[in-house]
């Protein structure tokens, strides 16, 4: 049994120095680069085992790049790497490129693809276009009239503009800019509805995809519905506001009449209240000519005749009592 163990712990220990060796030396790497073409060093590859870098990442791209015509540098494959990069999808784009006639560098490539966007989905998007549908953009006209306008934009990578570019949404903000100035400067919205090809000329027309990483190929209008009369909502909104405000200025005007009437009252009832003042003094007064000799006794009557009179003018001047009140 211990012969038996011996032997075991021996093969076991062989089958590990082995695996060892065949990780640090991928000799099966080395030989499909040799066959493919690709002339590498095991030396170097065991190199790229010491520095972290997949070796089956940088030999299956040498070895693409190779089969398609693309010589690439080793040491730039593995320094994108080590930045961050992905090195699969920059050889795929550059292949893709390459058949599609694209003028793509590895510097440019690299590029993008460490400026977070998917250069292989961009070369794809240089060779096939790209639909973009954009969300309804609401607009008004000049007649007052809503449309809601949708419209489906397509787009192809700009190779040259993808680092430093702006995006789908860049685009799709500017489209929808210029939907809403194209029929905002419409005398009606039925010229919009009749000829919707002038929304895709005005935009087009005025360069949107500028400053951007995708150049703009169409611009179809989809749909464009009618929404509210926004010119009669305001219209009626304004009515209501003057409205409002001349009830405010008659009220206003109401309450002053209502003040300047109340001190107006209230200044009768001063003078009445000085008038009854007054008349209460009279009695005193005559008395006090009776003391002084002032007044006599005729001149007493002569004002009680007057007040007599008076008090029968008054009462022949006032209109004769109602029939209820007669027999009351």
């Amino acid at each position: 049994m211990t012969g038996i163990g011996v032997y075991v712990a021996i093969i076991i220990g062989a089958i590990i120095l082995l695996w060892i060796l065949l990780y640090f030396i991928p000799i099966g790497l080395w030989f499909q680069a040799q066959v493919s073409g690709v002339r590498l060093s095991l030396l170097q590859l065991i190199f790229m085992r010491w520095r972290k870098v997949p070796v089956n990442v940088v030999v299956s791209a040498m070895i693409e790049s190779h089969k398609a015509d693309i010589h690439l540098n080793r040491e730039y494959l593995e320094a994108h790497y080590l930045a961050g990069g992905h090195v699969p999808q920059v050889v795929h784009a550059l292949v893709s490129a390459s058949k599609a006639n694209i003028d793509l560098s590895f510097n440019m490539a690299t590029a993008i693809d460490l400026a977070g966007r998917d250069v292989f989905q961009a070369v794809q998007m240089s060779v096939n276009p790209k639909v973009i549908d954009t969300p309804p953009v609401t607009a008004v006209a000049r007649d007052g009239i809503q449309l809601i306008a949708k419209a489906r934009v397509t787009v192809r990578a700009n190779i040259k503009q993808l680092v430093g570019g702006a995006g789908e949404e860049t685009v799709l903000a500017r489209v929808g800019e210029g939907i809403v100035s194209s029929i905002g400067s419409a005398q009606s919205h039925k010229e919009v509805l009749e000829n919707p090809d002038r929304i895709s000329k005005v935009v087009l027309d005025k360069g949107l995809d500028a400053g951007t990483a995708f150049e703009i190929l169409s611009i179809d209008i989809a749909d464009i519905d009618i929404g509210k009369n926004i010119g009669a909502v305001l219209q009626m909104d304004q009515a209501n506001a003057d409205k409002n405000i001349a009830q405010a200025k008659a009220e206003e005007r109401r309450a002053m009449a209502v003040a300047l009437e109340q001190e107006m009252k209230a200044k009768a009832q001063e003078a009445r209240a000085k008038v009854i003042e007054a008349e209460v003094e009279i009695p005193l007064a005559m008395a006090g000519a009776f003391r002084s000799g002032n007044l006599g006794i005729m001149d007493y009557y002569r004002v009680k005749n007057i007040e007599a009179d008076t008090n029968m003018r008054d009462s022949i001047s006032k209109p004769p009592a109602s029939g209820g009140e007669r027999k009351k």
